[in-house]
């Protein structure tokens, strides 16, 4: 058998006196060790609700102790745990899109039609056309590169046009 303690933390004045003792003490430890970020006085407090839950099994010479160590515990769990939140924040959602799959399906379908419709273009109007629109360059740079006129660059641009209006009625 055990032998019954001569003072049991489960009365409300021992305690409140371990309360009034070392409360100051563990949350001045918790809060230099890890600041003010992770809240040690709500860390002091669920330590001493432990204390309170387990009080039939921890000696008052042993409250101290066992009070240091949860706390400590407490601290380095919530620190663990704001580490994950913060990778998990950093990292974003890869496909995230504010479309609705219609949308994204009828744009697909769209971009198919696109290259297939650029496809059935002769070259000198695919190269004039993607030369202007894609690259951005002017008539006249479209010109003296291909070694023509710029009236020639403007017929096959314009026939580019023409045909793809053809090819994608939604243009």
């Amino acid at each position: 058998m055990s032998k019954q303690l001569h003072e049991n933390i489960c009365e409300e004045r021992i305690f409140s006196s371990i309360f009034n003792k070392h409360a100051k003490d563990l949350h001045n430890f918790l809060y230099y060790k890890f600041g003010e970020l992770l809240n040690p006085k709500d860390k002091v407090q669920e330590a001493f609700i432990k204390l309170w839950q387990n009080c039939a099994k921890i000696s008052p010479d042993k409250a101290k102790s066992f009070l240091f160590t949860t706390a400590n515990n407490l601290m380095l769990n919530e620190a663990a745990h704001q580490k994950v939140v913060l990778k998990h924040q950093q990292t974003k959602p890869k496909t995230y899109t504010n479309e609705n799959p219609e949308f994204l399906m009828q744009e697909t379908e769209y971009n198919d039609k696109l290259q297939k419709a650029i496809a059935n273009l002769t070259e000198a109007q695919r190269v004039a056309f993607m030369m202007n629109r894609v690259e951005g360059k002017r008539f006249k740079e479209i010109a003296a590169l291909l070694d023509i006129s710029t009236k020639a660059v403007e017929k096959r641009i314009y026939g580019a046009l023409k045909k793809l209006r053809e090819d994608i009625k939604e243009l």
